[in-house]
């Protein structure tokens, strides 16, 4: 297993979530760790990472992640365009059909290939987010962005745009119309804008955004874990479909859980309203 160590490029930590205590035991916490290149994911990077997600997807005793970036400036760069480009332009032997191979090996893994782990996954925006950093946040479940967060999609300024997801993930998270202003004009986002868009779900104090997002991954965890993925593999299943198959798939789904053992338990909790998290007169912690 690759948790627990330091890899140079990437910094893994295991850790509990459970309230402000961080214990070691079912998050994993991924820190993209090159802060002198804005945490660009090189080609070997790009390698570790892939790895680190499928060893994250195949661990039954790992249950959610937080991706961040190290240090104040950057979630992530994008791709480190010294070592990706070449591959591309001028290199004898490379061709358009290279770009099929592509399709099966999106940018660190999450973006294309790793995406259908069902497994929560939190980014933690420290900082800019740009092209393939921006796609990284994208595939995440859920974003919480410092107040010194910004997402950039300048490829255009460069004569390419998005190819691991960041105009299918732009379209379907805040829509067409903002997709189209923010990928066209190649202008950046500020944290504030990206809430109002419904691009990130919280903006908080920089110093507080990794315990705004384990306070954030604590009420995900207090959930079961099957149903969890379900609901996942749900929103992905639906996404694109007309409406009926869309109900269809919902049904099929949540109906196929009610096989879940763990259901009469979290029920008698409910019952007796102690289950974890509870609101107003009968409120628990979690």
């Amino acid at each position: 297993m690759v948790f627990g160590r330091s890899s140079g490029y990437l910094t893994l930590e295991v850790i509990h979530v459970q309230g402000p205590v961080r214990k070691r035991g079912e998050v994993a916490h991924i820190t993209l760790n090159r802060p002198e290149v804005m945490n660009a994911i090189d080609l070997e990077t790009h390698q570790l990472l892939r790895q680190t997600w499928a060893d994250f997807r195949d661990d039954s005793t790992l249950r959610a992640a937080i991706i961040t970036g190290a240090g104040d400036e950057a979630f992530c760069g994008g791709a480190d365009l010294k070592t990706h480009v070449p591959q591309w332009l001028g290199v004898p032997g490379m061709h358009p059909m290279g770009a099929r191979g592509k399709v099966r090996d999106g940018l660190g893994g999450l973006t294309r290939g790793m995406h259908r782990i069902y497994k929560p996954v939190i980014a933690a925006v420290n900082g800019w987010a740009l092209a393939g950093g921006f796609e990284t946040a994208l595939a995440a479940d859920i974003r919480i962005a410092s107040e010194n967060a910004r997402f950039g999609s300048f490829e255009v300024r460069r004569g390419f745009h998005h190819a691991d997801g960041g105009v299918v993930r732009l379209v379907n998270t805040c829509g067409v119309g903002f997709a189209s202003e923010t990928l066209l004009t190649g202008e950046p986002v500020d944290a504030q804008r990206a809430l109002t868009a419904n691009l990130v779900s919280k903006v908080v104090p920089h110093g507080r955004l990794l315990d705004a997002a384990e306070e954030m991954m604590a009420t995900i965890l207090r959930n079961d874990q099957t149903a969890l993925e379900s609901a996942k593999e749900t929103l992905f299943d639906v996404i694109g479909r007309p409406l009926d198959e869309q109900l269809a798939v919902e049904a099929w789904y949540g109906y196929a859980l009610m096989g879940n053992e763990k259901i009469p338990d979290r029920l008698r909790s409910f019952y007796d309203k102690s289950d974890k998290g509870r609101a107003g007169k009968n409120a628990t912690s979690l």
